[in-house]
């Protein structure tokens, strides 16, 4: 059973629902992803901002802990299975039995979403739509009178309910556009909204419109954002807390000092110092 304590209402804030994560225990299991030395040397995580970003290396392990995270929230997902049973969480869901969650005010809204799941979100839409619209025509043949009109209006409803939300070619539409279009149809107020490297499919151009539309939410004191990324243009939101798990234990540090905002602030101004390596 996982453990998840309330802090006292003098201490809520308004808009940030989880207040920390740490380990319950130091007497770890053996084993990935125990073995990581990010885990064995974890310290309590403060989340004091609604904005939060995990950045590091590939492999850092940024992407273990917001994956245990969601399995220990329980997040609903988006494109993919659910937390309890993607095969690919499975150490995600040991981790997260290890961790002690403090909440300002516990929340069920929100999601858990990897980029990769959302082209998988995608194909299902799209898929779920054709086979509406397959149903319907299919009820002409087999039905009269009132119970066709009331199979096809049912089949015709839940179609329209799809474009409706998420457009009538979302097929049609760029990664980049069906992503923000996801994400303005799915934030909501009161949500705990963790994100695995949304940057991926988004343009510069588009991240500064998701960096726009977080930021609306956090002036509507709506939601909080917990976000691993690679992008230096997204994790320039301001004011946000910024982790860098590229040291043991993990530590919050300035925006300036982020060796990928580093890397590429050096690489726009001498681009050629670079590539003659290369």
């Amino acid at each position: 059973m996982l453990s998840h304590s309330i802090i006292p209402d003098s201490c809520k804030g308004n808009m940030i629902h989880l207040r920390s994560i740490d380990l319950k225990t130091r007497s770890l299991p053996k084993g990935f992803p125990f073995d990581l030395p990010l885990v064995r040397s974890f310290e309590e995580l403060i989340f004091d901002s609604p904005v939060t970003f995990f950045v590091g290396e590939n492999g850092s392990g940024k992407s273990t802990i917001l994956e245990a995270m969601a399995c220990g929230i329980g997040s609903p997902t988006i494109g993919g299975k659910s937390v309890d049973q993607d095969p690919t969480l499975e150490s995600g869901r040991e981790l997260s039995r290890n961790i002690r969650y403090v909440w300002n005010k516990r929340t069920h809204k929100g999601f858990f979403l990897r980029a990769e799941d959302f082209f998988n979100f995608t194909r299902r839409m799209v898929k779920t739509r054709e086979e509406l619209e397959e149903l319907s025509a299919a009820f002409d043949g087999e039905l009269s009178g009132y119970g066709l009109q009331l199979a096809k209006g049912a089949a015709e409803s839940q179609r329209a309910a799809i474009v409706d939300r998420y457009g009538e070619n979302l097929d049609a539409n760029s990664h980049g556009e069906s992503f923000l279009k996801l994400f303005r149809q799915r934030f909501v107020p009161g949500g705990l909204y963790l994100l695995d490297e949304p940057e991926a499919p988004l343009s510069p151009l588009r991240l500064l419109s998701l960096i726009s539309l977080l930021k609306m939410m956090v002036d509507e004191k709506a939601a909080q954002f917990i976000i691993a990324t690679h992008s230096p243009i997204l994790m320039s939101f301001p004011d946000a807390a910024i982790f860098s798990f590229d040291k043991v234990p993990i530590e919050q540090i300035p925006y300036e000092d982020v060796e990928h905002v580093s890397l590429t602030k050096d690489f726009l101004n001498n681009p050629e110092s670079f590539l003659r390596h290369l």
